[in-house]
């Protein structure tokens, strides 16, 4: 699995007494094998990872993996940088370089009913990651990013998965299509992103928040804030590796091992005890993704 970053690696932390789940990684961009992972997470306390697919070939692999290797579940999706590039071959997608080569509404339904059969699987545990960002695709777009993301909802609804949310310069609009669809009943934000009075929202609708290494960030006080104030048995732990890689180890690559740098961020900014937050968050993840904890 080849890692976009080809950094110097971190070196682990002091393990977890209480082991938590990674419940957003992309172990497909990462460097090594799948079990060179899962024992590196394990020794940390890292029991438990979640595989999140964006296309259909990574929704496939996550599927596939989360049903070799009984510590990974999986999620699958056409992440929303996907949606306009499938619609409109449109370089907002992923990239604003590259062809044009417009696919259409219909092939994005092909995908879309691909993604279905994909989440009606035992391992898949989740639909997502999807949602809106509107930090890298244009106003063109947006209406693609919005109906897939509408397609999405009702795929983890008719099967009963969580929704995994990728929510990224369109926290307004995320909510709204949220209310007007009706949200899953577990409804996960992945790298949550948005700032302290979200969260009230978040909270209020009982969606669950899964923060990242950049809740370490010296500019992420939003982050720290919305951690401070969400309730306990909503909050998730996540690296959404290789990316987001926690301080101080910023630019390195990312791994699932190094979710105890975020956990101990997030119980100092609580005030709590580290072992306290990791028993919520291990039962939270459980939870909302709906298997039974290790």
């Amino acid at each position: 699995m080849p890692s976009k970053n080809h950094a110097e690696a971190p070196p682990p932390p002091e393990p977890l007494r209480i082991a938590v789940a990674d419940s957003h990684t992309h172990l497909d961009m990462q460097s090594g094998t799948v079990e060179e992972a899962l024992a590196a997470a394990a020794a940390v306390g890292v029991n438990t990872l979640v595989q999140v697919g964006c296309d259909l070939k990574g929704s496939r692999w996550a599927a596939e993996t989360a049903a070799a290797y009984a510590d990974v579940h999986a999620a699958v999706a056409l992440h929303p940088n996907e949606a306009p590039r499938v619609v409109l071959g449109d370089p907002d997608g992923w990239s604003r370089q590259g062809a044009r080569e417009a696919g259409g509404e219909a092939a994005l339904d092909e995908q879309l009913a691909q993604i279905d059969a994909l989440a009606a699987l035992e391992q898949v545990k989740a639909v997502g990651e999807t949602g809106l960002d509107f930090f890298r695709t244009g106003d063109e777009g947006r209406a693609a990013q919005e109906r897939s993301f509408r397609a999405h909802v009702e795929i983890a609804k008719r099967h009963g998965k969580a929704l995994v949310i990728h929510d990224r310069d369109a926290h307004e609009d995320v909510l709204r299509v949220l209310k007007e669809e009706g949200a899953p009943e577990r409804t996960v934000f992945h790298c949550y992103s948005g700032d302290a009075q979200m969260a009230e929202i978040c909270a209020r609708e009982g969606y669950y928040m899964s923060f990242a290494g950049n809740v370490t960030f010296k500019n992420a006080q939003n982050l720290r804030d919305a951690v401070a104030v969400a309730p306990v048995e909503l909050l998730l732990v996540e690296t959404d590796a290789p990316f987001l890689t926690p301080s101080p180890w910023r630019g390195r690559p990312n791994a699932p091992y190094l979710i105890p740098v975020t956990v101990r961020a997030m119980a100092e900014v609580r005030g709590m005890p580290e072992e306290a937050l990791c028993e919520a968050i291990a039962a939270n993840t459980a939870r909302a993704f709906g298997y039974r904890a290790p």
